[in-house]
């Protein structure tokens, strides 16, 4: 089953078991994913994002809501950072399994490798590779680091 049909299959689930706050969020998911779906018809007619973008979407969500829930809790008001906190854990049920630092590691290196990336100037070809093959698997921003951390030395 396609994560588009998991979430889509989440709303009927949270709607019969009544779990409001779920719902709610299942709902916010969805909007983003009509918003993208859009949004991508620019680009001609298709039926819509494709999973790797989805899951990009997924994970930017997640790290909007983590910025929301600091900020929330360093200003004192933590029912709010609690509300965000809960809908990280409802959009994380819809991705893959995350990937460990080591294996992030050993991927970033496989493809460095197999692209024969040299230098800083190459780290968009092995992004791309990143993005197209474990998207939603990895944070980007922290594989951008390693990427570098290899490319530089």
């Amino acid at each position: 089953m396609s994560t588009r049909e998991n979430i889509n299959a989440a709303m009927k689930d949270a709607l019969k078991n009544k779990d409001m706050e779920r719902l709610a969020t299942v709902r916010l998911i969805i909007a983003a994913m009509k918003d993208k779906d859009i949004n991508s018809r620019t680009d001609g007619p298709n039926s819509g994002i494709d999973e790797s973008t989805l899951l990009s979407l997924l994970q930017s969500m997640i790290k909007q809501r983590a910025e929301s829930s600091k900020i929330f809790r360093e200003n004192g008001r933590p029912e709010l950072a609690d509300k965000e906190d809960g809908e990280i854990k409802v959009i994380e049920s819809f991705l893959p399994k995350q990937l460990s630092d080591d294996e992030v590691a050993k991927i970033i290196g496989d493809i460095i490798t197999k692209t024969g990336a040299s230098g800083i100037k190459d780290m968009g070809k092995v992004m791309g590779e990143l993005k197209a093959n474990y998207a939603g698997q990895l944070d980007m921003g922290k594989a951008g680091g390693v990427i570098k951390q290899k490319l530089s030395a």
